[in-house]
């Protein structure tokens, strides 16, 4: 074995045959230099006699051999795949990978990575995450993300719960640290500028002419917001995230609503908690949205081509292309899929990546973030999540099916929701509660998790805001408590 290794690596002396790689003599040179420029030796000649030389190795020839084997059989591999790919597969493959690439054992390579996209660590035009120099992971440990400046923050979005008096006070606060105190130009929706209780407060009047104003659907504030800061229960985290279809700002949300599960920091203290947010290394959240995608196919509908999509084009994306309509939105709780007004069933199909996994006969079927978990979904028994954990729920909603319980996938999947082909009717889709549409036969969604998440600023740190939200807003695992017994002496013990 010694002799074979070493005869593979090392040159052997000239005495020993089968040698192969003999460095040639002064003479030797001499003479094959003469002989091919006396024409004696061809080059063919000299091509043939070293293959033939090469070929007296029983190892080279061995390897020569099993080489040519392993070539023939990768190629006829290679043929068999290609021929029973279809089509369309065959022209993906060609226009996105290599030749090395054909030999998967999957016939379709994945577009998407299984644990999800990893999330943006930019938030608005001057917020991100504040790098950990100690991490040795590619991917931050969640509970070591915070929150730093890039430059001071100069603009702050206040987003106020609508038709509720008793926010009225609480708003003017706050408006007049930031703009007095602060120095901070504040914006808010022009219906709350406008408001009737404002407008005859005369001590406000100074501050509420400093305010920016902007109407949904119509102002892009995108680009210009620094922080957002909601004053009211969950339905105001949820607006704040529909506003930014793409990076979205740290948002610090104060418990002024009925709920307020998103909602961890008290009014009480906000002088110190937005202080504490402005100076930087505040823990966040990061809470994962879902990048929805609704493809309509127009030529189905008569009629139906200028009708207005229910306020989604403002916000989406439109794409017509071949009769079809593409709309975009990003959706941090749910996207629901429902039976609408119609007294039958809903009947849609449920795709994974491509695959039909499931038809889905009941009332309609839920699409949940980890967020939106403790949502609709929990409502309909799902389990609850918490929101660091990359997954998708699927919850059916009064499945008439005894063994269709809530299953989690991975963030990375892509879902597909179409109407099936024998439904009796329509089904309707909803995305946080809002845009509500309806959905025909020929329409698909599609859902998979996006590279924008909503950066939710902690109270204390993200495991115990969130038990703490467990307990004091859904009340889990409450009941009274069983007392312990009282030491009992066996009847043995005390006669003795």
């Amino acid at each position: 074995m010694v002799y074979h290794f070493f005869n593979f690596f090392y040159p052997l002396p000239p005495r020993m045959e089968n040698s192969v790689a003999d460095p040639p003599s002064l003479p030797d040179r001499v003479a094959g230099q003469t002989a091919a420029t006396s024409g004696q030796l061809s080059d063919s000649a000299r091509s043939s006699r070293r293959r033939g030389h090469l070929d007296k190795s029983p190892r080279r020839r061995r390897k020569a051999t099993g080489s040519r084997r392993r070539r023939a059989g990768d190629g006829q591999l290679l043929s068999e795949i290609e021929r029973r790919r279809l089509p369309g597969q065959r022209e993906h493959l060609e226009a996105s990978g290599s030749a090395s690439d054909t030999a998967e054992s999957s016939p379709k390579r994945r577009a998407h990575f299984l644990h999800g996209p990893y999330p943006a660590t930019h938030f608005g035009p001057k917020a991100c995450i504040l790098p950990n120099p100690t991490s040795v992971m590619h991917i931050q440990d969640p509970a070591s993300q915070r929150l730093t400046w890039n430059k001071p923050p100069a603009n702050v979005l206040v987003i106020r719960k609508i038709r509720d008096e008793s926010l009225v006070e609480p708003f003017k606060e706050l408006c007049r640290f930031l703009v007095e105190e602060k120095q901070m130009m504040v914006y808010v929706e022009r219906r709350v500028a406008d408001d009737a209780t404002l407008s005859k407060d005369e001590a406000f009047g100074s501050i509420r002419n400093q305010l920016c104003t902007f109407r949904e659907g119509f102002d892009d504030i995108s680009e210009c917001i620094d922080l957002i800061i909601c004053l009211g229960g969950d339905g105001t985290l949820l607006y704040a995230s529909s506003l930014f279809q793409g990076s979205v700002p740290p948002v610090m949300a104060f418990h002024l609503g009925s709920l307020g599960f998103l909602t961890p920091f008290k009014f009480e203290s906000y002088k110190t908690e937005v202080a504490k947010v402005f100076e930087g290394n505040a823990a966040i959240t990061l809470r994962s949205r879902l990048k929805v995608k609704v493809v309509k196919d127009m030529l189905q509908r008569t009629g139906q081509q200028q009708q207005e999509h229910n306020g989604l084009l403002p916000h989406g994306h439109a794409n017509n292309e071949a009769g079809k309509v593409t709309l975009q939105l990003q959706v941090l709780n749910e996207v629901v899929v429902d039976r609408g007004p119609s007294s039958y069933l809903s009947n849609v199909d449920l795709y994974l990546d491509g695959r039909l996994i499931t038809s889905v006969q009941g009332d309609g079927v839920i699409v949940s973030t980890p967020t939106g978990s403790t949502a609709y979904a929990a409502a309909a028994g799902a389990s609850m999540i918490h929101p660091n954990v990359p997954a998708i729920m699927v919850t059916p909603i009064c499945p008439h099916s005894l063994s269709f319980r809530p299953i989690v996938v991975p963030a990375g999947v892509e879902l597909m929701i179409t109407l099936s082909p024998d439904a009796r009717n329509t089904a309707w889709v909803s995305f946080d509660g809002r845009k509500r549409q309806e959905i025909q036969h020929g329409d698909c969604i599609k859902i998979t998790t996006s590279c924008y998440p909503v950066p939710s600023i902690c109270c204390h740190d993200l495991v115990y805001d969130w038990f703490e939200s467990l307990a004091q807003c859904l009340h889990w695992n409450v009941r009274k408590r069983q007392e312990r017994l009282a030491d009992v002496s066996d009847s043995s013990d005390t006669e003795n």
